[in-house]
């Protein structure tokens, strides 16, 4: 188990497995030295966890927790192709989408549930630039979608 998957086993999460694509895509490409995720909805075991818009069905908190588990999402989708998670040497960018009402202006606090996990997870590597942006909708419904770029060390997938 790599010093990442440790950290999170601490928090009580686990590394899951990567959701099925929603469309034609897939989670993860590899360039180079950097792993770019595809958006990453807050999918557990299987399904949405909430549905709606911030600011109006789904709350702040709420909103934040989905945040984490699409975090979660998109280390699955960075294992998948790296397989060692210790290879991250650096979350790059982050891009967090929220589905808001119009007056809803906590964006970058929603966004912050994805960010404290990858500080958590990947420590001072976690440390990245980030966009909180408010969208209308995202896809089947989603509060929240999240997309990760992360720099890798060299080495081979699993």
């Amino acid at each position: 188990m790599s010093a990442a998957e440790e950290r999170l086993a601490g928090l009580g999460l686990s590394v899951p497995e990567v959701p099925t694509p929603v469309a034609v895509y897939v989670p993860a490409v590899v360039s180079d030295d950097l792993v770019f995720t595809s958006g990453q909805l807050p999918m557990k075991n299987g399904e949405l966890m909430l549905t709606g818009k911030v600011g109006g069905e789904v709350g702040l908190e709420e909103a934040a927790a989905c945040a984490e588990q699409c975090a979660l999402n998109a280390i699955a989708a960075v294992k998948s192709r790296v397989g060692d998670l210790d290879r991250v040497v650096q979350v790059v960018k982050v891009v967090v989408f929220v589905a808001s009402t119009p007056d809803f202006t906590g964006q970058p606090q929603v966004a912050n549930g994805a960010s404290e996990l990858l500080g958590k997870v990947f420590g001072d590597a976690g440390v990245h630039a980030r966009s909180a942006v408010g969208v209308p909708v995202l896809p089947l419904d989603s509060p929240v979608e999240v997309e990760v770029v992360v720099r890798v060390a060299p080495g081979s997938a699993e």
